[in-house]
């Protein structure tokens, strides 16, 4: 049996802590990776201070610089130019230092597979500088990489419109936040935020503009449904702004970030409906998550979200409508479990990854 050695550049790391990447990563390695296949990943020792040598049997590397932010075009480049040799295939996750490429096709013999994120110059955090860098890699990385990976179908679209140039569609797994957690540290947990089980809507996101925390939260203030909203209130003026406007709202509940596993999977599997306000990107992981849970999805209506649930979510585009959702108690959501178990689970996503490698 022949080995294949694959690099993978553009994350923070593992063990994931942060970010869908390194979720991907922390799942396509470890029992999901066939014995023919050999990762190395190139992690950042300014974000991974632990700087384990192996993890789930991939080999650790590390590069010194920060992998987030405008720091990821260098700690990118850098990691590629560690990848020139020894690897069979370099797996690039997101565009920031996909400037490289062309060198880096004229320096090493790997195939080159590039997985463009979800359009990160179209996210409204990012000024004119930022987006003008993320908009000509992308241009980069579908000229010089040998596969493109889009995450979702939208995004796929994109590409073949854009640039004339097919991709392979690989989505994101979500069957990991499946847990077991006792009855009683359940009913523990729930009674710690006083929520009855069915009773409350719950999302977890990042607060910001293209997430539509302010929708979400403006429809909730004037709705009965209790909310349950898991954020970073303290990120930004945004996030500050909304926490200081709805905190005081008997039936919204501002929850910091949570990485009790134990935590987060009860307050979400006891929900009885999950918000999903993301507009940008593609297939969004924790929107592939909440749907393993087999609850109602109410989710902003956009083409990626859609076809992310099949078209068979609910969907709002404003106040008037997620109002009118949240207050309904005949949304169903069975299906969204068994679409999630057809399309989202790991050893499906890595198969299809480790077709590309051979």
């Amino acid at each position: 049996m022949s080995l294949i050695k694959v690099a993978i550049v553009g994350t923070q790391g593992v063990p994931a802590s942060y970010g869908g990447f390194e979720s991907l990563v922390e799942n396509i390695i470890g029992d999901n990776c066939p014995a023919d296949v050999r990762y190395t990943v190139f992690c950042s020792s300014k974000d991974m201070p632990s700087r384990l040598l192996e993890h789930k049997g991939a080999e650790l590397r590390y590069v010194d610089i920060h992998a987030n932010g405008f720091h990821s075009i260098p700690y990118d480049i850098v990691s590629l130019c560690r990848a020139v040799s020894g690897f069979d295939v370099v797996l690039v996750l997101g565009v920031s230092g996909c400037f490289f490429l062309p060198l880096f096709r004229r320096l090493s013999k790997a195939r080159v597979i590039v997985n463009i994120d979800g359009l990160e110059h179209r996210r409204a955090k990012w000024g004119r500088l930022a987006r003008w860098v993320l908009r000509t890699s992308e241009a980069v990385a579908v000229r010089y990489a040998d596969i493109i990976v889009a995450d979702n179908k939208g995004i796929q679209d994109y590409i073949s419109e854009t640039y004339g140039k097919p991709s392979e569609l690989i989505a994101y797994g979500g069957d990991h936040v499946c847990r077991d957690v006792s009855p009683l540290h359940t009913r523990e947990i729930l009674s710690r935020y006083s929520l009855v089980p069915g009773q409350y809507a719950v999302t977890v996101c990042r607060v910001e503009p293209e997430n539509n925390s302010h929708i979400i939260l403006k429809a909730f203030s004037q709705a009965s449904r209790v909310l349950v909203f898991v954020g970073n209130w303290h990120h930004s003026e945004y996030s500050r702004q909304l926490k200081a406007k709805y905190e005081g709202y008997p039936n919204i509940y501002l929850l910091d970030a949570i990485y009790d596993l134990d935590i987060l999977y009860t307050l979400r599997s006891n929900a009885g409906i999950y918000i999903h306000g993301h507009s940008a990107g593609g297939t969004n992981p924790s929107l592939v998550e909440a749907m393993h849970f087999g609850m109602p999805i109410v989710t902003c209506d956009v083409v990626y979200n859609r076809e992310t649930t099949e078209n068979q979510a609910y969907y709002f585009k404003n106040v008037d409508q997620l109002i009118s959702l949240i207050d309904r108690s005949d949304l169903d959501g069975k299906v969204m479990k068994e679409i999630a178990s057809r399309r989202y689970t790991w050893r499906h996503i890595s198969e299809q990854y480790c077709k590309l490698y051979r």
